[in-house]
Protein backbone atom coordinates (compact mmCIF):
# COMPACT_ATOMS: atom_id res chain seq x y z
CA UNK A 1 0.00 0.00 0.00
CA UNK A 2 1.42 3.75 -0.82
CA UNK A 3 -0.19 6.56 -0.48
CA UNK A 4 1.34 10.02 -1.79
CA UNK A 5 3.42 12.05 0.46
CA UNK A 6 7.00 13.46 -0.70
CA UNK A 7 10.51 14.17 1.46
CA UNK A 8 10.13 17.35 0.09
CA UNK A 9 7.27 18.10 2.25
CA UNK A 10 9.03 17.81 5.17
CA UNK A 11 11.27 19.65 7.58
CA UNK A 12 15.09 18.94 8.01
CA UNK A 13 14.37 18.28 11.91
CA UNK A 14 12.30 18.71 15.13
CA UNK A 15 14.48 21.49 15.89
CA UNK A 16 13.33 23.03 12.92
CA UNK A 17 10.18 22.87 14.13
CA UNK A 18 10.87 24.38 17.68
CA UNK A 19 12.78 27.19 15.56
CA UNK A 20 9.93 28.22 13.20
CA UNK A 21 6.97 27.79 15.75
CA UNK A 22 9.25 30.63 17.93
CA UNK A 23 9.48 32.92 15.19
CA UNK A 24 5.63 32.61 13.82
CA UNK A 25 4.26 32.24 17.53
CA UNK A 26 6.49 34.11 19.95
CA UNK A 27 3.83 34.52 22.45
CA UNK A 28 2.10 31.11 22.10
CA UNK A 29 2.18 29.54 25.63
CA UNK A 30 5.09 26.42 24.70
CA UNK A 31 5.39 24.36 27.66
CA UNK A 32 3.92 23.90 31.30
CA UNK A 33 5.66 22.23 34.31
CA UNK A 34 4.76 21.91 37.95
CA UNK A 35 3.91 25.47 38.08
CA UNK A 36 6.47 26.85 35.65
CA UNK A 37 5.34 27.57 32.31
CA UNK A 38 7.02 28.39 29.05
CA UNK A 39 6.41 30.98 25.99
CA UNK A 40 7.75 29.53 22.35
CA UNK A 41 10.32 32.56 22.35
CA UNK A 42 11.42 31.67 25.60
CA UNK A 43 11.08 28.46 25.04
CA UNK A 44 13.40 28.15 22.29
CA UNK A 45 16.08 30.61 24.02
CA UNK A 46 16.80 28.65 26.85
CA UNK A 47 17.57 25.57 24.11
CA UNK A 48 19.91 27.73 22.50
CA UNK A 49 21.21 28.95 25.96
CA UNK A 50 21.61 25.51 27.03
CA UNK A 51 23.37 24.24 23.31
CA UNK A 52 26.01 26.98 23.91
CA UNK A 53 26.83 25.98 27.11
CA UNK A 54 27.38 22.00 25.88
CA UNK A 55 29.01 23.15 22.48
CA UNK A 56 32.24 22.36 23.87
CA UNK A 57 31.70 18.98 25.05
CA UNK A 58 29.12 17.97 22.73
CA UNK A 59 30.43 17.65 18.87
CA UNK A 60 27.95 16.76 16.15
CA UNK A 61 28.02 13.12 15.33
CA UNK A 62 28.04 12.38 19.37
CA UNK A 63 25.57 10.64 21.61
CA UNK A 64 24.22 12.49 24.87
CA UNK A 65 23.14 10.20 27.25
CA UNK A 66 19.68 11.35 29.16
CA UNK A 67 19.07 9.67 32.46
CA UNK A 68 16.33 11.74 33.51
CA UNK A 69 12.73 11.62 34.60
CA UNK A 70 9.81 13.48 32.65
CA UNK A 71 10.52 17.27 33.33
CA UNK A 72 11.24 20.80 32.36
CA UNK A 73 15.02 20.31 31.96
CA UNK A 74 14.48 16.97 29.89
CA UNK A 75 12.41 18.46 27.28
CA UNK A 76 15.07 21.56 26.83
CA UNK A 77 17.96 19.27 27.05
CA UNK A 78 16.23 16.88 24.16
CA UNK A 79 16.16 19.92 21.84
CA UNK A 80 19.57 21.35 22.85
CA UNK A 81 21.46 18.23 21.82
CA UNK A 82 19.49 17.96 18.56
CA UNK A 83 20.25 21.53 18.23
CA UNK A 84 24.24 20.68 18.42
CA UNK A 85 23.54 17.89 15.18
CA UNK A 86 24.71 15.03 18.01
CA UNK A 87 22.27 12.25 18.90
CA UNK A 88 19.78 11.26 22.05
CA UNK A 89 19.93 8.60 24.24
CA UNK A 90 16.92 8.90 26.59
CA UNK A 91 17.43 6.03 29.61
CA UNK A 92 14.73 5.08 32.14
CA UNK A 93 16.18 5.82 35.37
CA UNK A 94 14.89 3.00 36.68
CA UNK A 95 16.80 0.43 35.20
CA UNK A 96 18.61 -1.63 36.99
CA UNK A 97 22.29 -1.63 37.18
CA UNK A 98 23.42 -4.54 34.48
CA UNK A 99 20.76 -3.60 31.57
CA UNK A 100 22.14 0.46 32.43
CA UNK A 101 26.02 -0.38 31.80
CA UNK A 102 25.56 -2.50 28.81
CA UNK A 103 23.04 0.25 27.61
CA UNK A 104 26.22 3.17 28.14
CA UNK A 105 28.62 0.70 26.82
CA UNK A 106 26.76 0.29 23.52
CA UNK A 107 26.21 3.65 23.41
CA UNK A 108 29.31 5.64 24.29
CA UNK A 109 28.13 8.62 25.37
CA UNK A 110 30.51 12.07 25.03
CA UNK A 111 28.21 13.16 28.41
CA UNK A 112 25.56 11.77 30.80
CA UNK A 113 22.85 14.19 31.89
CA UNK A 114 21.19 12.89 35.14
CA UNK A 115 18.53 14.71 37.44
CA UNK A 116 17.69 13.88 40.81
CA UNK A 117 16.20 10.86 39.82
CA UNK A 118 18.93 8.89 38.89
CA UNK A 119 21.00 6.19 40.72
CA UNK A 120 23.89 7.28 42.97
CA UNK A 121 25.86 4.80 41.15
CA UNK A 122 25.22 6.28 37.51
CA UNK A 123 28.85 7.82 36.97
CA UNK A 124 30.08 4.32 37.87
CA UNK A 125 28.66 2.85 34.91
CA UNK A 126 30.09 4.74 32.98
CA UNK A 127 33.26 6.45 31.71
CA UNK A 128 31.98 9.42 30.48
CA UNK A 129 31.27 12.65 32.28
CA UNK A 130 28.01 12.77 34.45
CA UNK A 131 26.53 16.40 34.78
CA UNK A 132 23.33 16.25 37.09
CA UNK A 133 20.83 19.01 36.62
CA UNK A 134 18.76 18.40 39.81
CA UNK A 135 15.06 18.67 40.22
CA UNK A 136 13.81 19.12 37.06
CA UNK A 137 13.28 23.25 36.38
CA UNK A 138 17.72 23.62 37.08
CA UNK A 139 17.57 25.11 33.17
CA UNK A 140 15.40 27.83 34.22
CA UNK A 141 18.46 29.40 35.71
CA UNK A 142 19.37 30.48 31.83
CA UNK A 143 16.45 32.63 31.81
CA UNK A 144 18.01 35.60 31.92
CA UNK A 145 20.49 34.71 29.48
CA UNK A 146 18.77 33.14 26.36
CA UNK A 147 20.67 32.62 23.06
CA UNK A 148 19.49 32.21 19.22
CA UNK A 149 19.36 28.45 18.34
CA UNK A 150 22.87 27.23 16.29
CA UNK A 151 22.47 28.00 12.85
CA UNK A 152 24.02 24.65 11.89
CA UNK A 153 20.58 22.81 12.71
CA UNK A 154 20.53 18.61 11.85
CA UNK A 155 19.96 17.96 8.07
CA UNK A 156 18.04 15.03 7.34
CA UNK A 157 20.41 12.04 7.23
CA UNK A 158 21.79 13.13 10.58
CA UNK A 159 21.23 10.64 13.24
CA UNK A 160 18.96 12.46 15.65
CA UNK A 161 18.02 9.49 18.58
CA UNK A 162 19.96 6.26 19.80
CA UNK A 163 16.62 4.53 21.15
CA UNK A 164 16.63 1.15 22.65
CA UNK A 165 14.10 -1.23 22.48
CA UNK A 166 12.39 -2.28 25.41
CA UNK A 167 13.78 -5.45 25.81
CA UNK A 168 11.06 -7.29 25.92
CA UNK A 169 12.27 -10.39 24.04
CA UNK A 170 15.71 -9.97 25.32
CA UNK A 171 18.76 -7.69 25.80
CA UNK A 172 18.22 -4.50 24.60
CA UNK A 173 19.53 -3.15 20.86
CA UNK A 174 20.05 0.03 20.14
CA UNK A 175 18.06 1.79 16.96
CA UNK A 176 19.51 4.87 15.24
CA UNK A 177 16.52 6.75 14.27
CA UNK A 178 17.32 9.98 11.48
CA UNK A 179 15.89 13.36 11.58
CA UNK A 180 14.51 12.80 8.52
CA UNK A 181 12.35 9.64 10.13
CA UNK A 182 11.35 11.70 13.19
CA UNK A 183 10.19 14.55 10.79
CA UNK A 184 8.30 12.23 8.09
CA UNK A 185 6.82 10.44 10.31
CA UNK A 186 5.23 13.69 11.46
CA UNK A 187 3.99 14.61 8.25
CA UNK A 188 2.62 11.14 7.85
CA UNK A 189 0.64 11.33 11.35
CA UNK A 190 -0.73 14.72 10.52
CA UNK A 191 -2.52 13.18 7.67
CA UNK A 192 -4.44 10.76 9.44
CA UNK A 193 -4.37 12.77 12.80
CA UNK A 194 -5.16 16.33 12.09
CA UNK A 195 -3.93 18.78 14.93
CA UNK A 196 -5.00 22.49 15.07
CA UNK A 197 -2.02 24.65 14.87
CA UNK A 198 -1.86 26.86 17.91
CA UNK A 199 -4.77 25.82 19.46
CA UNK A 200 -3.83 22.58 21.26
CA UNK A 201 -2.97 21.92 24.55
CA UNK A 202 -1.59 18.19 24.89
CA UNK A 203 -1.08 16.13 27.99
CA UNK A 204 2.30 14.00 28.49
CA UNK A 205 2.43 11.41 31.33
CA UNK A 206 4.21 8.62 29.42
CA UNK A 207 7.98 8.48 30.41
CA UNK A 208 9.72 10.75 27.54
CA UNK A 209 12.46 8.04 27.34
CA UNK A 210 9.83 6.16 25.79
CA UNK A 211 9.91 6.47 21.67
CA UNK A 212 5.83 7.04 21.57
CA UNK A 213 6.02 9.59 24.39
CA UNK A 214 8.35 11.81 22.30
CA UNK A 215 7.03 11.34 19.42
CA UNK A 216 3.34 11.86 19.97
CA UNK A 217 4.22 14.32 23.02
CA UNK A 218 7.50 16.37 22.70
CA UNK A 219 7.50 16.48 18.97
CA UNK A 220 4.10 16.80 18.31
CA UNK A 221 3.52 19.75 20.23
CA UNK A 222 5.87 21.88 18.89
CA UNK A 223 4.68 20.13 14.96
CA UNK A 224 1.69 22.01 16.32
CA UNK A 225 2.45 25.38 17.62
CA UNK A 226 0.33 23.86 20.95
CA UNK A 227 0.92 23.40 24.60
CA UNK A 228 3.03 20.49 26.15
CA UNK A 229 1.84 20.03 29.99
CA UNK A 230 4.34 17.69 31.25
CA UNK A 231 3.89 15.40 34.12
CA UNK A 232 6.47 13.88 35.86
CA UNK A 233 5.03 10.60 36.01
CA UNK A 234 1.74 9.21 35.25
CA UNK A 235 -0.76 9.56 37.98
CA UNK A 236 -4.71 8.83 37.04
CA UNK A 237 -5.61 11.38 39.87
CA UNK A 238 -3.77 13.73 38.39
CA UNK A 239 -4.31 13.45 34.88
CA UNK A 240 -7.91 13.59 35.90
CA UNK A 241 -7.10 17.09 37.72
CA UNK A 242 -5.23 18.16 34.20
CA UNK A 243 -8.03 17.55 32.04
CA UNK A 244 -10.62 19.63 34.18
CA UNK A 245 -8.12 22.50 35.37
CA UNK A 246 -5.39 22.81 32.18
CA UNK A 247 -8.01 22.42 29.44
CA UNK A 248 -5.91 19.38 27.85
CA UNK A 249 -7.15 19.04 24.57
CA UNK A 250 -5.46 15.81 23.38
CA UNK A 251 -3.84 12.65 25.39
CA UNK A 252 -1.63 10.09 24.56
CA UNK A 253 -0.79 6.76 26.33
CA UNK A 254 -0.83 2.89 26.55
CA UNK A 255 -3.70 1.26 27.21
CA UNK A 256 -3.20 1.14 30.93
CA UNK A 257 -3.31 4.43 31.34
CA UNK A 258 -7.01 4.63 29.25
CA UNK A 259 -7.78 1.16 32.00
CA UNK A 260 -6.22 3.92 35.22
CA UNK A 261 -8.26 6.83 34.65
CA UNK A 262 -11.69 4.86 34.36
CA UNK A 263 -11.10 4.02 38.03
CA UNK A 264 -11.61 8.10 38.73
CA UNK A 265 -14.95 8.40 39.34
CA UNK A 266 -15.19 11.98 38.04
CA UNK A 267 -13.96 11.44 34.92
CA UNK A 268 -16.93 11.74 32.74
CA UNK A 269 -17.68 14.89 34.51
CA UNK A 270 -14.15 16.71 33.40
CA UNK A 271 -13.56 14.80 30.15
CA UNK A 272 -16.38 16.35 28.73
CA UNK A 273 -14.91 19.62 28.47
CA UNK A 274 -12.00 20.37 26.24
CA UNK A 275 -10.88 16.92 25.57
CA UNK A 276 -11.13 15.99 22.06
CA UNK A 277 -9.25 13.15 20.84
CA UNK A 278 -7.05 10.53 22.54
CA UNK A 279 -4.25 8.47 21.41
CA UNK A 280 -3.47 4.90 22.24
CA UNK A 281 -0.60 2.34 21.78
CA UNK A 282 2.06 0.22 22.63
CA UNK A 283 0.33 -2.26 23.56
CA UNK A 284 -3.15 -4.13 22.36
CA UNK A 285 -6.21 -1.84 23.75
CA UNK A 286 -8.73 -4.23 25.30
CA UNK A 287 -12.11 -3.57 23.37
CA UNK A 288 -13.77 -2.98 26.74
CA UNK A 289 -11.66 0.08 27.64
CA UNK A 290 -12.28 1.16 24.25
CA UNK A 291 -15.89 1.10 24.64
CA UNK A 292 -16.31 2.16 27.95
CA UNK A 293 -14.00 5.28 27.52
CA UNK A 294 -15.66 6.26 24.53
CA UNK A 295 -18.73 5.80 26.20
CA UNK A 296 -18.35 7.50 29.37
CA UNK A 297 -15.99 10.56 27.79
CA UNK A 298 -17.44 11.15 24.59
CA UNK A 299 -14.02 11.22 23.41
CA UNK A 300 -12.70 9.10 20.73
CA UNK A 301 -9.13 7.01 21.07
CA UNK A 302 -6.98 6.62 17.74
CA UNK A 303 -5.50 3.59 18.11
CA UNK A 304 -2.20 2.97 16.40
CA UNK A 305 0.56 0.53 16.12
CA UNK A 306 4.15 1.50 15.62
CA UNK A 307 7.93 0.20 16.77
CA UNK A 308 11.17 2.39 17.64
CA UNK A 309 12.33 0.78 13.91
CA UNK A 310 10.02 2.07 11.67
CA UNK A 311 7.80 5.38 12.41
CA UNK A 312 7.54 5.28 15.37
CA UNK A 313 3.97 4.80 14.21
CA UNK A 314 3.28 2.83 11.35
CA UNK A 315 -0.73 2.97 11.48
CA UNK A 316 -3.58 4.60 12.67
CA UNK A 317 -7.26 5.19 12.61
CA UNK A 318 -7.63 7.95 10.93
CA UNK A 319 -10.34 10.59 12.13
CA UNK A 320 -11.65 11.09 8.88
CA UNK A 321 -13.19 7.05 9.09
CA UNK A 322 -14.76 5.23 11.85
CA UNK A 323 -12.79 3.34 14.15
CA UNK A 324 -12.63 -0.45 13.69
CA UNK A 325 -12.85 -2.22 16.46
CA UNK A 326 -9.74 -4.43 17.27
CA UNK A 327 -7.98 -2.94 14.23
CA UNK A 328 -4.90 -0.25 14.46
CA UNK A 329 -6.07 1.67 11.34
CA UNK A 330 -4.35 2.04 8.29
CA UNK A 331 -1.09 2.23 7.50
CA UNK A 332 0.00 6.13 7.57
CA UNK A 333 0.36 7.78 4.29
CA UNK A 334 4.16 7.99 2.61
CA UNK A 335 4.70 4.48 3.01
CA UNK A 336 4.93 0.74 2.03
CA UNK A 337 2.93 -1.60 3.46
CA UNK A 338 3.14 -5.60 2.92
CA UNK A 339 1.92 -8.56 4.73
CA UNK A 340 4.92 -11.39 3.43
CA UNK A 341 5.11 -15.11 4.53
CA UNK A 342 7.62 -17.07 5.39
CA UNK A 343 8.78 -17.30 1.56
CA UNK A 344 8.64 -13.32 1.02
CA UNK A 345 5.20 -13.40 -0.58
CA UNK A 346 2.29 -11.38 -0.08
CA UNK A 347 -0.39 -13.21 1.28
CA UNK A 348 -4.15 -12.90 0.53
CA UNK A 349 -6.37 -10.43 2.41
CA UNK A 350 -7.30 -11.68 5.61
CA UNK A 351 -4.50 -14.32 5.59
CA UNK A 352 -1.94 -13.38 8.43
CA UNK A 353 1.83 -12.69 7.27
CA UNK A 354 4.70 -10.42 8.71
CA UNK A 355 4.64 -6.93 8.73
CA UNK A 356 7.09 -5.06 6.52
CA UNK A 357 7.09 -1.48 5.71
CA UNK A 358 9.66 0.87 3.47
CA UNK A 359 10.12 4.59 3.30
CA UNK A 360 11.45 7.42 4.67
CA UNK A 361 10.08 6.74 7.90
CA UNK A 362 12.10 3.60 8.61
CA UNK A 363 15.58 3.39 11.08
CA UNK A 364 18.66 3.69 9.60
CA UNK A 365 19.86 0.39 11.56
CA UNK A 366 21.32 -1.04 14.80
CA UNK A 367 23.90 0.27 16.45
CA UNK A 368 26.89 -1.97 16.28
CA UNK A 369 24.44 -4.39 15.38
CA UNK A 370 25.30 -5.17 11.47
CA UNK A 371 24.11 -8.72 11.52
CA UNK A 372 20.64 -7.95 13.17
CA UNK A 373 20.64 -4.66 10.66
CA UNK A 374 20.81 -6.89 7.52
CA UNK A 375 18.51 -9.53 9.26
CA UNK A 376 16.11 -7.16 9.34
CA UNK A 377 16.81 -4.12 6.55
CA UNK A 378 16.35 -6.38 3.49
CA UNK A 379 16.56 -4.59 0.12
CA UNK A 380 14.95 -1.59 1.77
CA UNK A 381 12.20 -3.36 3.49
CA UNK A 382 11.82 -3.36 7.16
CA UNK A 383 10.59 -6.71 8.61
CA UNK A 384 8.92 -5.94 11.79
CA UNK A 385 8.61 -9.35 13.10
CA UNK A 386 5.22 -8.06 13.90
CA UNK A 387 1.93 -10.25 12.50
CA UNK A 388 -0.95 -9.07 11.53
CA UNK A 389 -4.04 -9.37 8.53
CA UNK A 390 -5.73 -6.56 6.56
CA UNK A 391 -9.68 -6.53 6.01
CA UNK A 392 -11.03 -5.78 2.76
CA UNK A 393 -10.56 -1.76 3.24
CA UNK A 394 -6.84 -2.32 4.15
CA UNK A 395 -7.36 -1.62 7.83
CA UNK A 396 -4.77 -3.61 9.60
CA UNK A 397 -5.25 -6.24 12.97
CA UNK A 398 -2.27 -7.19 14.58
CA UNK A 399 -1.99 -10.56 15.67
CA UNK A 400 1.22 -10.81 17.67
CA UNK A 401 5.04 -11.44 17.17
CA UNK A 402 6.63 -13.83 14.79
CA UNK A 403 9.07 -14.88 17.74
CA UNK A 404 5.84 -15.55 20.33
CA UNK A 405 4.75 -18.13 18.48
CA UNK A 406 3.90 -20.86 20.51
CA UNK A 407 4.25 -24.66 18.19
CA UNK A 408 1.79 -26.94 19.76
CA UNK A 409 2.02 -30.47 18.13
CA UNK A 410 3.15 -28.21 15.01
CA UNK A 411 0.13 -25.91 14.99
CA UNK A 412 1.35 -22.47 15.58
CA UNK A 413 -0.86 -20.43 18.47
CA UNK A 414 -0.38 -16.63 18.67
CA UNK A 415 -0.76 -15.40 22.21
CA UNK A 416 -2.79 -12.36 21.59
CA UNK A 417 -5.33 -13.88 19.63
CA UNK A 418 -5.64 -16.53 23.38
CA UNK A 419 -5.57 -12.80 25.30
CA UNK A 420 -8.58 -11.34 23.16
CA UNK A 421 -10.92 -14.59 23.84
CA UNK A 422 -9.95 -14.06 27.75
CA UNK A 423 -10.78 -10.70 28.04
CA UNK A 424 -13.53 -11.26 26.53
CA UNK A 425 -14.74 -12.81 29.75
CA UNK A 426 -16.28 -10.48 32.19
CA UNK A 427 -14.03 -11.47 35.45
CA UNK A 428 -10.52 -10.85 33.69
CA UNK A 429 -9.24 -7.57 33.88
CA UNK A 430 -5.46 -8.63 31.90
CA UNK A 431 -3.75 -11.53 30.74
CA UNK A 432 -0.83 -12.91 28.95
CA UNK A 433 -0.42 -16.06 27.35
CA UNK A 434 2.74 -17.79 26.65
CA UNK A 435 4.37 -20.91 25.66
CA UNK A 436 5.94 -23.81 28.11
CA UNK A 437 7.59 -26.44 26.96
CA UNK A 438 5.67 -30.37 26.64
CA UNK A 439 7.09 -33.77 26.32
CA UNK A 440 4.43 -34.58 23.83
CA UNK A 441 3.65 -31.27 22.22
CA UNK A 442 6.88 -29.80 22.06
CA UNK A 443 4.59 -26.13 23.32
CA UNK A 444 1.51 -25.67 25.26
CA UNK A 445 -0.21 -22.73 26.60
CA UNK A 446 -0.30 -21.62 30.14
CA UNK A 447 -1.97 -18.29 30.91
CA UNK A 448 -2.07 -15.55 33.52
CA UNK A 449 -4.86 -13.64 34.54
CA UNK A 450 -5.70 -10.76 36.67
CA UNK A 451 -9.20 -10.26 38.66
CA UNK A 452 -11.78 -7.02 37.13
CA UNK A 453 -12.50 -5.36 39.99
CA UNK A 454 -15.39 -6.89 41.80
CA UNK A 455 -14.84 -10.69 40.12
CA UNK A 456 -12.97 -13.48 41.27
CA UNK A 457 -11.76 -15.60 37.37
CA UNK A 458 -12.30 -19.19 37.80
CA UNK A 459 -9.90 -21.31 35.74
CA UNK A 460 -12.48 -24.06 34.66
CA UNK A 461 -15.14 -21.41 33.53
CA UNK A 462 -12.32 -19.49 31.64
CA UNK A 463 -11.08 -22.57 29.72
CA UNK A 464 -14.31 -23.50 29.13
CA UNK A 465 -14.93 -20.00 27.20
CA UNK A 466 -11.35 -20.43 25.10
CA UNK A 467 -12.85 -24.08 24.54
CA UNK A 468 -16.16 -22.86 22.78
CA UNK A 469 -14.12 -20.63 20.76
CA UNK A 470 -10.72 -21.30 19.58
CA UNK A 471 -9.17 -24.30 18.14
CA UNK A 472 -8.46 -27.20 20.35
CA UNK A 473 -4.54 -27.02 20.48
CA UNK A 474 -5.39 -22.85 21.17
CA UNK A 475 -7.01 -23.71 24.79
CA UNK A 476 -4.33 -23.13 27.30
CA UNK A 477 -3.34 -26.13 28.99
CA UNK A 478 -3.16 -24.24 32.56
CA UNK A 479 -5.07 -20.60 33.58
CA UNK A 480 -3.36 -19.02 37.33
CA UNK A 481 -4.66 -15.65 38.04
CA UNK A 482 -1.85 -13.28 39.95
CA UNK A 483 -2.04 -9.63 40.93
CA UNK A 484 0.03 -8.74 38.54
CA UNK A 485 1.71 -8.96 35.46
CA UNK A 486 5.28 -7.86 34.64
CA UNK A 487 5.80 -4.73 32.86
CA UNK A 488 8.08 -2.40 31.51
CA UNK A 489 8.29 1.31 31.93
CA UNK A 490 5.85 2.35 29.79
CA UNK A 491 3.11 -0.35 31.01
CA UNK A 492 4.12 -2.65 27.78
CA UNK A 493 3.68 -6.03 28.73
CA UNK A 494 7.68 -8.11 29.79
CA UNK A 495 7.06 -11.26 27.95
CA UNK A 496 10.43 -12.17 28.47
CA UNK A 497 9.48 -11.82 32.35
CA UNK A 498 6.61 -13.98 32.15
CA UNK A 499 7.10 -17.49 34.38
CA UNK A 500 5.03 -20.81 34.82
CA UNK A 501 6.37 -21.03 38.74
CA UNK A 502 2.96 -21.20 40.62
CA UNK A 503 1.10 -22.49 37.63
CA UNK A 504 2.50 -26.27 38.57
CA UNK A 505 -0.28 -25.80 41.33
CA UNK A 506 -3.37 -25.05 39.23
CA UNK A 507 -5.42 -28.19 37.48
CA UNK A 508 -4.14 -28.94 34.37
CA UNK A 509 -6.45 -29.16 31.41
CA UNK A 510 -6.18 -31.82 28.89
CA UNK A 511 -5.22 -30.73 25.46
CA UNK A 512 -5.71 -33.48 22.60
Amino acid sequence: MTRHLQIADVPASVVHLLRDAAAQHPELWAVRFEGERLRYAEYAGLVGAFAHELQDRVAAGSRVALLMQNSLDLAIATFAVHALRAQVVALNPAYGERELAAMLEDAEPCLVLVDDSARADAAALCPAPVARLGDGKTLLRLRGAPRALPEALPAHEDLATLQFTGGTTGRAKGVDILHRQLAFNLVQREAWLPTRRGQEVMLCAMPLFHVSAVAMCLHLSVFAAGELVIHRRFDARAAVDALSDEGITLMSGAPAIFHDLLQQSDLPRVARGSLRACYSGAAPLPARTLEQFERITGCPIHEGYGQSEGGPCLTYNPVHLPCKPGSVGLPVPGGEMRLLDSAGMEVPRGDIGEICVRGPHVMAGYRKRPDLTAEVLRAGWLHTGDLARLDEDGFVYIQGRLSEAINVGGFKVYPLEVEQTLRECEAVAECAAFAVPDERLGQVVHVWVTAATGHVPQPQALRDHCAARLAHYKVPRRIGVTQHLPRTGVGKLARNQLTPVGLGDMPAFATP
